[in-house]
């Protein structure tokens, strides 16, 4: 009668412990190292200290909870990644809290932002508040050099040898999609190229260029702007056309001198920085920048390596050539390109070469969750199953918490991108 009557009361808490979002009574875990364990009870443990990712790499679920291998490698993997999730969403949401943060200031607002997404939501503002003052009839032509993000492939073969028992670490094969590799290239470079320093570019250059062109210019164009003179002396002009002549700001056109920023390769040629896409002999310290074909592997430690990799991905700068005509104020029209100029290249780092990726880390985490979710249900005793809930609300509610944050920050990038770029002013 006395078990009959423990199972159920104990039961409903169970169940509660388990529903989404995980409301067990456990709030204050990330502030203390683990839940005191409980002498003589039905599955007894403790947990580690959620706040620390070394603490729960170290932690044996299987022995505190006396759990089977696999339930307690998939218990652990889902924590891990869940850590490593919330670690990615702080990298982000601090990088757009200061790019766009410092853009919005650079316009005129005043005052702190708490969060990446309160930055970009002021930065975006500003910029319609600033545009009004450029007046309806000003244009605003935008040409951007796409960033270049690519993730470590050493590192995420180290993590998926480190986080699943059935990947032999230091062996573990990773592969890139459609060979879009970014690095070091010794012999000839086929693709992009940023370039360490100015350096003889074959094809389109999106930076600086010390000869003339025939395409955007940022600054002041001194030759022809779409096929008419320039007026304003050595210096020339602003052109919001095409320009034949030198560029006193960045470009996007055939360099036939020395570019300073990427260079789209017309065909192989030597690249004295950062090579993206493939190279004659083998890249050094390649890295992803396509889609990464890790070994087969627990989803719960693809999770975890995704996310890793992800907040330490290396991106090339974007290149800007922003141009503005037809302005009711030229001082507010060259504050604002030079505010545009200056902030929006971290922006863009995000809206446009980590987005994909960010939105398919966050996607996944939220299946991981779910499933190891389920497995904690089948871990064992009713006492085992309360127990574990407890140790991971807090990390896997963060988790879930984390990826709604990741995605409405690159939502908002995209509308301080958008915002940027678009003519006329808000309505």
């Amino acid at each position: 009668m006395i078990r009959k009557f423990w199972r159920r009361v104990s039961w409903p808490i169970v169940f509660a412990g388990l529903s989404a979002p995980f409301i067990a009574n456990c709030g204050s875990l990330p502030k203390v190292p683990g839940a005191p364990s409980v002498p003589g009870a039905p599955g007894g443990g403790n947990c580690p200290d959620m706040t620390k990712i070394e603490a729960i790499e170290s932690f044996d679920f299987g022995k505190e909870f006396g759990l089977k291998a696999d339930v307690a490698a998939k218990i652990k993997g889902g924590v891990e990644a869940s850590a490593e999730m919330q670690e990615l969403n702080a990298k982000i949401d601090g990088d757009l809290k200061t790019a766009c943060g410092n853009l919005a200031h650079d316009l005129g607002a005043t005052g702190d932002f708490a969060s990446g997404q309160d930055a970009c939501k002021a930065a975006a503002k500003v910029i319609g508040d600033v545009k009004a003052k450029l007046g309806a009839s000003v244009s605003i032509k935008l040409d951007v050099t796409e960033p270049k993000c690519g993730v470590d492939i050493n590192a995420y073969a180290d993590c998926s040898g480190h986080c699943d028992a059935t990947v032999t670490p230091g062996k573990a094969e990773v592969k890139c999609e459609g060979g879009k590799l970014q690095g070091s290239c010794t012999g000839q470079c086929s693709g992009e190229c940023e370039a360490s320093a100015a350096a003889a570019c074959s094809g389109e250059c999106s930076g600086s260029c010390d000869a003339e062109i025939k395409g955007a210019c940022s600054g002041n164009c001194s030759g022809k702007c779409d096929g008419k003179a320039t007026t304003g002396g050595a210096s020339g002009a602003s052109c919001a056309g095409t320009c034949e002549g030198k560029c006193t700001g960045n470009v996007k056109a055939e360099c036939k001198g020395k570019c300073g920023g990427s260079c789209k390769m017309k065909a192989q040629a030597s690249c004295s920085g950062t090579c993206s896409g493939s190279c004659s002999v083998e890249m050094q310290a390649p890295k992803c920048t396509g889609t990464v074909e890790p070994p087969k592997m627990s989803g719960e430690c693809k999770a975890k390596c995704d996310a890793k990799v992800q907040a330490h991905a290396e991106c090339t700068p974007p290149h800007l050539a922003l141009r503005i005509s037809g302005a009711a104020d030229a001082a507010v029209a060259a504050k604002f390109q030079a505010a545009i100029e200056k902030n929006l290249p971290g922006v863009l780092t995000v809206s446009m070469g980590m987005a994909k990726h960010l939105g398919e880390v966050a996607a996944n985490m939220e299946v991981v969750i779910e499933g190891v979710k389920g497995g904690i249900s089948a871990a064992g005793d009713p006492m085992t199953i309360a127990r574990l809930s407890a140790c991971v609300t807090a990390p896997f509610k963060g988790a879930l918490d984390a990826a709604a944050s990741m995605k409405a920050n690159v939502s908002v990038s995209v509308n301080v991108q958008a915002s940027a770029s678009a003519s006329g002013h808000a309505g």
